[in-house]
């Protein structure tokens, strides 16, 4: 490199790049370092014999327990009676949500009533009383049916997808849901409705695995074996009374489909 500076003024700049911080010359032409170390590595690998790989060691197998689902099937499928299937409830402990709950919500109404009403899950009143549909949404279910001829002791049986309150009434989980299910399709089939009422988005996902109470509600269709028809909780109607005229319209349906099966 021609740079037409003397030695002297070459000194002085060689000693300013040392008071920087430089400590190593670098040349004019670039230096693919990466290549460089990868020739090296190869040229130590020919000299090294080869090292025979080792094998994967095999997969550990991970510890499973019970499934609660095959539990609550096989002991609800032993229940042949209202009284054995509220045992084996009782017995269950595979749902967290009885540790948090004051007491089982099982049933109430007729239990060998034409309709069978099936809601979500146990609020504060209900967990308090051991009852569904207690306060002021029971006060409404009520009126609702005495207002198409129908009622809790004579003609409707009541239950919920859920025997135990969630916390903080939260919307309860996909496994609790699936845990709970063989319970309340044996309940339904020992009760043997004429039909069922399916109340809330709750309801539907766990009877026709569907939700959207909205577009369903109004709607026939098949659950467990006969006629469901989707309808309001009373609970959403006391924070929208505006939707009463669709609840209304649901049990005239309801009592038009009882007197044309008979």
């Amino acid at each position: 490199m021609d740079s037409g500076m003397d030695w002297h003024w070459a000194r002085a700049a060689l000693d300013w790049q040392l008071e920087l911080g430089a400590d190593e010359a670098i040349g004019e032409r670039p230096v693919d370092r990466f290549a460089a170390e990868a020739e090296a590595q190869a040229a130590r690998a020919a000299d090294l014999p080869a090292t025979p790989a080792r094998a994967a060691p095999p997969p550990v197998a991970q510890e499973t327990g019970p499934d609660p689902v095959v539990i609550a099937r096989k002991a609800a499928e032993a229940a042949s009676s209202l009284d054995e299937l509220r045992h084996a409830m009782e017995a269950f402990e595979h749902c967290e949500l009885k540790r948090g709950a004051r007491q089982l919500v099982f049933s109430d109404g007729a239990a060998r009533g034409r309709v069978m009403i099936v809601g979500e899950a146990p609020g504060r009143d209900e967990d308090r009383q051991g009852k569904p549909f207690v306060g002021r949404a029971g006060q409404l279910l009520d009126r609702m049916l005495g207002a198409v001829g129908l009622s809790r002791q004579d003609s409707v049986y009541i239950t919920n997808v859920l025997p135990w309150r969630p916390p903080q009434n939260r919307d309860p989980k996909p496994d609790e849901i699936a845990m709970m299910k063989p319970f309340l399709s044996r309940h339904i089939a020992l009760v043997d409705p004429d039909l069922l009422v399916i109340m809330g988005n709750i309801s539907c996902d766990a009877l026709l695995g569907r939700r959207g109470i909205t577009r369903l509600r109004g709607n026939w269709a098949e659950a467990e074996g006969r006629p469901a028809l989707p309808m309001f909780h009373p609970a959403y109607l006391l924070r929208q009374p505006r939707m009463k005229r669709e609840a209304w319209a649901d049990m005239l349906e309801l009592s038009a489909k009882l007197k044309a099966i008979g």
